[in-house]
């Protein structure tokens, strides 16, 4: 890549000691270290290193002959962000697929599959969609009776955005072989008409029964899959993720694009928990570098309050005596959190409700004082909905919450018909949570939410629904400051995954993965924040992203 447009013209000093391939100033410098607001300042970048962070004067002296010095024109120079929870490639693969994210009716729902069936081949699958039926008056469950007819010769499997919930029609259920006899798993379900049959939903671990006769990508789809992805994900100043559902298939695909030199982000994978051993053997034989590494396991305690199968100690609101599912029995979990952190292996483990979190916690506490002491960083993934007495829980033991704060202010549109008026206090309790100590580390759960971190930044300070009828903030006492949601997206997610020594922060020695966004994320009205975006992007001292004119 080329030198963004803003790169001014080389400056000749003496020589005087050790010399800066890049400096990047004319900003604020916010190093990740604090919370409080960016200094004027400058920094100097030596191969794939920062050498040094300080004012402008004190960083001149590293300015040489072949020193590149890059004008950040007032916006803010800062760490790379970090996404703690995505579901990477799947993204990939979603941003070539048919988009009904924003479908805001059923009509415009099946619109949108009819003009994309039109352009596949017959047998072709339809996959992805991340449909969001709560913006449908009424919000009626879609059904495979909606889309037979505009796709006919092909089989459909479209998810809900929080990935809990399916959509299938005729042609998918019969390549499954999916009938009125099938039963739903357990830990699963499968919604049926008056007459027993299948509506065409499934949700959770009924969701495979489909899943299982969707053809697996080829290597070269799921490498252009990533390839997208990681052009997305430069272009909003991404530089790290943990991928939370990686399959043996995605790690070949990430190091494949490595070999190539085209790997522009650094990926910590996490794998099924119930292969835990598998993990553990690969890991034993190396973890992995700093662009590629095998990082732990990931499992579920429970579904999503969208799909009405997160785990509850109290019935929904609107669905009377029902309190969610358990997705594993609780003596699988055990047993698998057990064996993971016997053999060394760091656990992130799925928990939405505010029951699916207290068993979560126990058996991480469990485990903990049965194993010898080490330095775990438990994480629970979400962590959405917590009674008031869980909460120090997570600082006292460190236990790493994994949240996604544009999940607040999406859910924030009808949650309170779900749980009621007293659970939403505590839900998405980021104040609650930074002010016991616990290690805040945020992402997107990209596709369920949009990748873009100034999103999620938005959303944390405001609390702001997507709706707008909470113009000062969903459960207001919630909010967080500008550089608290900046630090759970820099340095949270590298301590949250022992990189800390390493990224997420602007400090000598650390890998030089910078971000220049085009404001001072401190310096705007917050009603703007979610509008900031990235001028250049540098991985490694490599630009990977430069906005174009």
């Amino acid at each position: 890549m080329g030198r963004p447009s803003y790169v001014i013209a080389l400056v000749l000093l003496g020589a005087c000691g050790t010399k800066a391939d890049i400096v990047i100033q004319g900003g604020p410098v916010w190093t990740g270290l604090s919370t409080g607001r960016g200094q004027r300042g400058a920094v100097a970048i030596r191969g794939d290193k920062i050498i040094a962070v300080g004012d402008s004067a004190d960083i001149a002296r590293y300015v040489g002959p072949k020193t590149s010095v890059a004008d950040a024109a007032g916006g803010l120079i800062m760490p790379g962000f970090a996404d703690g929870h995505t579901h990477f490639i799947n993204g990939g693969f979603q941003l070539a697929s048919v988009d009904l994210r924003d479908a805001a009716t059923p009509q415009e729902f099946v619109r949108r599959i009819k003009e994309y069936a039109s352009h596949l081949k017959p047998g072709e699958w339809i996959t992805g969609g991340d449909w969001d039926h709560t913006l449908w008056r009424g919000s009626p469950l879609p059904q495979h009776g909606w889309i037979d007819s505009v796709t006919p010769s092909n089989p459909v499997f479209i998810n809900r955005l929080d990935g809990h919930m399916v959509l299938a029609n005729s042609a998918a259920m019969r390549a499954a072989g999916v009938t009125k006899a099938t039963q739903a798993p357990v830990g699963g379900e499968i919604p049926r008409d008056r007459a027993g049959e299948p509506i065409g939903i499934f949700k959770d671990q009924a969701m495979g029964l489909i899943g299982r006769a969707v053809p697996d990508p080829s290597p070269e789809q799921r490498d252009s899959a990533l390839a997208r992805a990681l052009a997305h994900a430069a272009s909003l100043g991404v530089t790290a993720t943990s991928h939370v559902s990686a399959s043996w298939a995605d790690l070949a695909s990430y190091r494949r694009l490595a070999a190539a030199h085209r790997l522009t982000m650094r990926v910590i994978l996490y794998f099924p928990i119930e292969d835990w051993r598998a993990v553990a053997e690969s890991i034993s034989r190396g973890s992995g570098d700093d662009w590629i590494r095998l990082g732990g396991v990931k499992g579920f305690m429970d579904g999503s309050a969208g799909s009405r199968t997160a785990y509850f100690f109290e019935p929904f609101s609107d669905s009377a005596g029902y309190r969610g599912i358990m997705l594993q029995p609780e003596s699988d979990m055990r047993a698998w959190i057990g064996g993971a952190d016997s053999a060394g292996l760091q656990l992130a483990v799925h928990a939405i409700g505010d029951r699916a979190n207290a068993i979560l916690l126990a058996i991480y506490d469990s485990v903990a004082r049965a194993h010898d002491p080490r330095d775990r960083r438990f994480r629970i993934e979400h962590a959405q909905h917590l009674r008031a007495e869980d909460i120090p829980k997570f600082g006292a033991r460190r236990v790493v919450a994994s949240l996604q704060p544009y999940h607040a202010i999406d859910d924030g549109r009808w949650l309170i018909v779900r749980i009621g008026p007293e659970r939403i206090k505590t839900t998405y309790a980021f104040r609650s949570l930074l002010d016991t100590e616990a290690p805040l580390a945020f992402g997107s759960d990209w596709t369920v939410a949009p990748l873009d971190p100034m999103l999620g930044v938005y959303a944390a300070v405001t609390r702001r629904t997507l709706d707008d009828r909470n113009p000062g903030g969903w459960v207001p006492e919630q909010k967080i400051g500008v550089g608290e949601a900046l630090r759970a997206y820099t340095y949270g997610n590298a301590w949250a995954t022992f990189n800390e020594q390493k990224w997420g922060t602007l400090a000598p020695g650390r890998f030089a993965d910078v971000v220049v966004l085009d404001r001072d994320p401190f310096a705007v009205a917050t009603e703007s924040l979610g509008t900031i975006k990235p001028r250049l992007t540098m991985v490694g001292g490599r630009l990977v992203y430069q906005r174009p004119l």
